[in-house]
């Protein structure tokens, strides 16, 4: 949405809390993001790649009295820190060597909860309002992940929530709990560590990003090739296998999934969506939320924190709010949230989601009316962000009766606290004048920072009554409680590792792959056959050249991003074709392949963009900004022979360039190539629709609204890109192989009946 920047930056108002947030943009500190951790070098990150394999460093011993009829299973790392009493055993938390109310399982979840709070000193409590990341370093000489030193946090902070960024094998996850749990149980009170991360089963640009590879995750498409398939059964077969992964490797919280809708084309975190449709955004997420949480929290639960409430997907721009040019959210459609944007989140809840992260973002005053209860009689919102917005989580309690608890997004209550980080006169708002801002607004728990001395200073300063303390982390233990770690918060490596490299659940990964695939357009070549299939009758006469263009976008920061753009894509574009030949030569050996163009009859073109998050830098063209640095190559080798070309969609590319001389086009969405290949082999028919429509021109993008879907009646009349045959390129487009090419959007949803 283009073109409301334009008449923002002429609100003076919204300017000058744009310039206000922009002098502060040195205290913006989260970092946020894949880290180096204690793997080997892993070297190429695409679709194929090396992971560290389970080699059992940094394992300890633990004694366990095994679940039997009311009985929970029961372990330690100390051994004397089991109880028994009359034929019970129970974990003693705090080694007091009797049983405290808390650490009775028999008891009901609320009186342990509060008997543990009455326990707790200020600081215990304060440490418990924070989650932050943890990035271990393994020792070389034992493999130890954990030390006092590096799990300062844990000891001296009083923190029991940390967030995990690392990719590692799900043996190494299970060992890094292990010591996790182990320092944590010789702590005062024996609280057990929650250990948090983003979603892992997918590529990834910004985030954690995995491989296929053994010992690893089992590898599926992203969520947006989830989306293409339109599958809601096989999302709820992901989330049921994904919960038992996560349950293996000790990981019990879920930083996702994303209920935002894409609006704004321009915005780099599509990659992370359910795409476009309101709907199906919420019915996949619904059933993310009961796979992993399972019908009701419990023993056998990774606990899901939806995101990014009320809806990040309306962005302006497509800058996003972890920087101040994106720091708040417009909505200039009349009702949009209620229609588009809040849908999925009230799907979220239905299934009972534990918690809710708002965004960054601060809900702008130059947006239409959206119904909502208003801050006063004249402002529709306090512009402050939606973690410190007591109106914001009041409708979200209140309006949609959210019974969780709100975890604030990474930094939100810090540096990226949009529309509270001076006061009317530019001074900087106290730290602790923020979290108490944030706290008494409902939120109840701080993201991404280690600084429980601001909510104490905040309730010294009488700022914060510490009964709000009580509340916030009786949601979290409650929480703790419930998923058993008070009782087990060990796990097996031996099981973790089997539950990565089940062959039943890589399986139906990989069948995933294969319904992410969108045939977009497949002429007829030879005498009036199509190009797609190419069935074994055809190959026989087939020569094929393939190649790949690896985007790579460059870091926070980078004070050269397109020499980083241009390096590390011209490395990963070498690694890709060498693994892609190798894949192509052991799976299709039917497929003859060749060295050059002039050799070939056929070629298969594989494009890669990438647009990163987090060089601030929104943008959908495929050419070398986006780490395509030969694109007058790939219209030379289209126009050579017959091509098929695939473009990997993270966003909504603009394909102006690419899809005229393409004799098969398809949509890929971190899609392994051998499913790509199944689909061109004929081995598996297409069933892939487009998750999002595709952009028309960067006229269209300037034009789009950046608050509504693409079929939506108050969208841009001609946002849809028409392609060489007159087929619409709008959102539920795909082809079978015998389709005709008459722009039959068959995934279309019902509800876009009205549109134009």
């Amino acid at each position: 949405m283009a073109s409301l920047s334009k008449q923002i930056r002429k609100s003076s108002k919204l300017r000058k809390k744009l310039l206000a947030t922009a002098l502060t943009l040195s205290l913006v500190a989260p970092v946020i993001g894949p880290q180096v951790g204690f793997a080997d070098d892993q070297g190429y990150t695409g679709e194929e790649g090396a992971a560290s394999l389970y080699s059992g460093r940094g394992a300890i011993t633990t004694y366990k009295i095994a679940k039997a009829e009311g009985q929970p299973e029961i372990e330690v790392a100390t051994q004397d820190r089991i109880l028994e009493i009359n034929g019970k055993y129970f974990r003693d938390a705090n080694g007091s060597k009797s049983l405290d109310i808390y650490e009775d399982w028999t008891k009901p979840v609320s009186t342990r909860v509060a008997d543990l709070i009455s326990k707790m000193s200020l600081e215990q409590k304060a440490g418990l309002m924070y989650i932050t990341t943890h990035t271990p370093v393994a020792d070389p000489a034992d493999g130890k992940f954990v030390t006092e030193v590096n799990a300062n946090n844990v000891i001296n902070k009083q923190m029991r929530h940390v967030i995990y960024r690392l990719t590692q094998n799900l043996g190494d996850i299970a060992n890094y709990n292990n010591q996790m749990q182990q320092l944590a149980e010789g702590l005062e009170l024996g609280i057990p560590v929650v250990i948090t991360s983003n979603p892992r089963n997918s590529a990834s640009t910004d985030y954690t990003n995995i491989t296929n590879a053994q010992d690893q995750h089992t590898f599926w498409p992203g969520t947006l090739g989830l989306a293409a398939a339109q599958d809601v059964e096989a999302v709820a077969e992901f989330a049921e296998i994904a919960r038992q992964e996560w349950r293996a490797a000790g990981i019990r919280k879920v930083y996702g999934y994303m209920a935002d809708v894409a609006t704004d084309p321009l915005w780099a975190r599509i990659e992370e969506t359910f795409g476009e449709d309101p709907k199906l955004v919420g019915d996949m997420n619904y059933e993310i939320v009961r796979g992993f949480q399972t019908e009701t929290l419990g023993k056998d639960s990774v606990a899901i924190t939806v995101k990014h409430f009320p809806g990040g997907g309306a962005r302006d721009d497509g800058q996003d709010p972890h920087f101040a040019n994106g720091s708040f959210n417009i909505y200039p459609t009349e009702g949009s949230m209620e229609k588009y944007h809040i849908p999925p989140f009230m799907r979220a809840i239905e299934a009972g989601v534990a918690s809710v992260m708002p965004y960054y973002a601060y809900p702008s005053n130059d947006s239409a009316d959206q119904g909502l209860p208003w801050h006063s009689e004249t402002e529709q919102f306090e512009e402050v962000g939606m973690t410190l917005n007591e109106g914001i989580i009041r409708y979200l309690r209140e309006g949609l009766g959210f019974k969780g608890y709100i975890n604030s997004d990474s930094g939100a209550v810090a540096g990226s606290a949009w529309g509270y980080l001076v006061d009317e006169d530019g001074n900087p708002i106290p730290n602790a004048q923020k979290v108490a801002k944030a706290i008494n607004a409902g939120t109840n728990i701080i993201s991404g920072g280690a600084n429980p001395e601001y909510v104490i200073e905040a309730i010294n300063s009488d700022l914060l009554e510490e009964s709000k303390l009580d509340e916030s982390i009786t949601y979290t233990l409650s929480e703790m409680i419930t998923l058993g770690l008070f009782e087990d918060p060990y796990v097996n490596p031996a099981e973790a590792i089997a539950a990565a490299n089940n062959e039943e659940n890589r399986a139906l990964a990989y069948e995933a792959h294969q319904k992410s695939v969108v045939l977009m357009r497949n002429d007829k070549i030879d005498g009036g056959k199509k190009l797609i299939p190419l069935t074994n009758g055809k190959l026989k006469d087939v020569k094929l050249y393939v190649e790949g263009f690896i985007g790579v976008a460059p870091g926070r920061n980078n004070p050269n991003p397109q020499k980083t753009i241009n390096e590390e894509s011209a490395k990963q574009t070498a690694a890709f074709n060498a693994d892609l030949k190798k894949m192509l030569k052991e799976k299709f050996p039917n497929i003859t392949l060749v060295e050059s163009v002039d050799q070939a009859t056929h070629a298969y073109l594989y494009i890669k963009p990438t647009q990163s998050n987090w060089d601030n830098n929104p943008r959908i063209d495929v050419n070398e900004t986006t780490g395509i640095l030969e694109l007058d190559r790939i219209i030379e080798i289209q126009k050579a022979v017959p091509t098929i070309t695939a473009v990997n969609f993270t966003n909504q590319w603009l394909i102006n360039e690419l899809e005229p001389n393409a004799a098969a086009l398809i949509g890929t969405f971190g899609t392994l190539q051998e499913a790509v290949f199944d689909v061109i082999t004929g081995k598996f028919k297409p069933v892939g629709k487009l998750p999002f429509a595709i952009p028309a021109s960067t006229e269209a993008v300037e034009k789009e609204v950046g608050d509504v879907p693409s079929f939506a009646p108050e969208e841009y009349a001609d946002f849809e890109y028409v392609n060489k045959n007159g087929d619409k390129y709008e959102y539920g487009f795909g082809l079978s192989y015998s389709d005709g090419n008459n722009g039959k959007a068959v995934g279309k949803p019902d509800h876009a009946d009205g549109k134009k």
